[in-house]
C-alpha cells in the first residue's frame, strides 16, 4: 500500500476538527444535547412532537455542506470507493446496529463523549476503533481482498 502524500491536507483537516469541536460545544450549550449523528437521525425514523424541525435541518446542513464548500470555497473532494453497492448497504447496517448497540456512534463518543472525559465513551471510542484496526487487518492482509 502506497501512501498518497500529495492528499495530505493538515490545514482543511484542523479547520475540520475545529468546526466540528465548536459545533459539538455550541449544541451543548444551547440545546444540552449531546451532538450524536446515529441519535440524531434514528430520532427522525421514530419522531417525538417538536422533534422533527431540529432534526432534519441538522441533517440537512451535515448533507448540504459539501456542497456548499464546494461552491463558496472551491474545495472538492474526490471519493473513491472500492466496493460494490452490496457491500455498502451492509457495511450501512453494520455501521447502524452497531451505534445502536453501543449506545452512540463515532460522533457521539469519540469526539463528544471524550471531549466531557466519560468513561463510557473512552471504552466505546477503543472498542470500535480496535474493531475497525482489526476488520481492516484481516480483510486486507489475510483474506488479500
Amino acid at each position: 500500500m502506497q501512501i498518497d502524500w500529495l492528499a495530505f491536507t493538515p490545514g482543511p483537516a484542523f479547520l475540520g476538527g475545529i468546526l466540528l469541536g465548536l459545533a459539538a460545544a455550541l449544541y451543548v450549550i444551547l440545546h444540552g444535547r449531546i451532538l450524536g449523528i446515529s441519535g440524531i437521525v434514528s430520532g427522525l425514523l421514530s419522531p417525538k412532537e417538536g422533534d422533527i424541525q431540529w432534526r432534519l435541518s441538522l441533517v440537512l446542513g451535515l448533507l448540504s455542506a459539501p456542497i456548499l464548500s464546494s461552491l463558496f470555497f472551491g474545495i472538492h473532494t474526490i471519493t473513491v470507493i472500492d466496493a460494490d453497492w452490496i457491500a455498502i448497504i451492509i457495511a450501512g447496517v453494520l455501521v447502524g446496529f452497531g451505534a445502536s448497540y453501543g449506545s452512540g456512534c463515532t460522533s457521539g463518543h469519540g469526539v463528544c463523549g471524550l471531549s466531557r472525559l466519560s468513561p463510557r465513551s473512552l471504552v466505546a471510542t477503543v472498542s470500535f476503533m480496535s474493531a475497525g484496526f482489526f476488520i481492516v487487518f484481516v480483510i486486507r492482509h489475510v483474506l488479500g481482498l
